[in-house]
């Protein structure tokens, strides 16, 4: 089993959050691939902890249907059902728009100015043609409204979604757009104005769009 080396050690002081997110990561990133098993002992030398925080973010990571556990049997990684994004992406839409309407009479100078500094990042991803890079800059994007939101339960939902929905754009080779800026510029003016019914309908059209672009993409 492949394992990057050119990665952070984690500290021990959190080390199932550590361990939680990196295997995250790379599952999301393909670097762990679909199928492929995985192994506790050699995972823990990878990322310098014991087992034991390893086999915790592997159950995890099950619950939340990124790997199954086949007990005294093996561990893996789940496969990419790609069709599954036309039902994960219109429950994260209408919950990220909930997020950017409850935002909005939390909306501070600092959000805003952040919101505009990470899409312009996420620009410069773009047209760059770092799409993995963006696909990242996006989620920040829209945890910041998360944030900003302030409701301890959508920021405990929104973040499994969010991950499996990146991992589709991944693995299914959807790459955000110059449409992404203009759609999150837009979310930006609607939260400025105070505006959180088009606040929340940008939010969800911007969520939405994907499915199309995925059908579209699959009918080529």
């Amino acid at each position: 089993m492949p394992i990057p080396t050119d990665h952070s050690k984690l500290v021990r002081k959190s080390a199932k959050e550590s361990a939680f997110s990196q295997l995250l990561q790379w599952i999301i990133d393909g670097t762990l691939r679909p199928g492929e098993k995985l192994n506790d002992k050699e995972l823990a030398e990878a990322l310098g902890v014991s087992r034991t925080p390893i086999r915790e973010s592997l159950q995890l990571l099950e619950a939340q249907g990124f790997v199954e556990m086949y007990p005294g049997k093996s561990t893996q990684v789940t496969r990419v059902e790609e069709e599954s994004m036309k039902d994960i992406l219109p429950p994260l839409a209408a919950l990220q728009a909930l997020a950017a309407e409850l935002a909005v009479p939390h909306l501070t100078d600092e959000a805003t100015l952040l919101l505009e500094l990470t899409n312009e990042q996420l620009a410069e991803a773009v047209r760059s043609k770092n799409y993995f890079g963006a696909l990242k800059i996006d989620e920040e994007f829209h945890q910041i409204i998360v944030d900003t939101a302030n409701n301890p339960y959508l920021l405990k939902m929104i973040p499994s979604l969010q991950s499996h929905v990146r991992r589709l754009f991944f693995h299914s080779s959807l790459v955000l757009t110059e449409k992404t800026i203009e759609e999150h510029a837009a979310i930006i003016k609607h939260l400025k104005d105070r505006d959180a019914t088009g606040a929340a309908a940008s939010m969800r059209k911007n969520w939405l769009r994907s499915i199309e672009e995925f059908r579209s993409l699959k009918s080529l």
